[in-house]
């Protein structure tokens, strides 16, 4: 086994591929996003779209791990997933959260944070039959999500066992306990990374159903 690094000290980046100005960005802080976003698809970075998502539960206790974007607008910033999962007993019970973006090809982050609701039932369904089968089922076997189970080849059985039952049903029911959420934003900051630490952060707070706009230390 090789030593393990000791000390982490020296290993850094310098940071030189963009800036970010007042005067560049766009006043609507979602406008700004989806720039920066569809540069990030039209680099074809290694998936733009999958997104830090931080929340916490009744007592404080935080809880990240990566999500997908599966839609950007005016509304918020939705992701799907299982409603008895970590994040979904998390947002029962405090319902708001961050996203976060960062595109290290890029030098760039963003992040996203305020109020979550439930995406409408309808939409969620809409959502789950656009998915791949192979995808729907693993929504109906992965349950309880982040439950305890005893081995892979037992997941793996349940999914197989699951598609040989439903394989006569043309199209398969979403499961009750599945469906989406929706960042409600009211703050955005958009960080480029800056020679020796000096970085550009300029961040969008919502008063009164108006954006405000300014910028932050490094």
């Amino acid at each position: 086994m090789s030593d393990l690094i000791q000390d982490l000290s020296e290993l850094r980046l310098n940071y030189e591929k963009g800036e970010l100005h007042e005067q560049q960005v766009n006043p609507n802080p979602h406008e700004q996003f989806l720039l920066w976003f569809n540069h990030a698809l039209e680099a074809r970075l290694h998936e733009p779209y999958a997104m830090s998502l931080a929340t916490a539960n009744a007592e404080g206790r935080p809880h990240v791990r990566t999500v997908l974007l599966r839609g950007a607008d005016e509304q918020g910033y939705a992701f799907y997933t299982n409603y008895d999962s970590q994040k979904g007993m998390d947002l029962a019970a405090n319902p708001y959260a961050e996203l976060l973006f960062y595109w290290p090809e890029q030098e760039r982050q963003i992040r996203i944070s305020g109020p979550v609701v439930r995406i409408p039932e309808q939409e969620s369904t809409d959502y789950y039959h656009k998915r791949p089968r192979d995808s729907q089922v693993a929504a109906h076997v992965s349950m309880p999500q982040s439950g305890v189970i005893g081995s892979r080849d037992e997941l793996q059985q349940r999914f197989w066992d699951f598609h040989t039952t439903m394989a006569n049903q043309q199209q398969l029911d979403k499961p009750e306990f599945w469906g989406g959420y929706r960042v409600q934003p009211d703050y955005y900051e958009f960080w480029q990374g800056r020679p020796n630490r000096l970085h550009d952060r300029l961040c969008y707070t919502q008063t009164e159903g108006a954006w405000t706009l300014q910028r932050l230390m490094p």
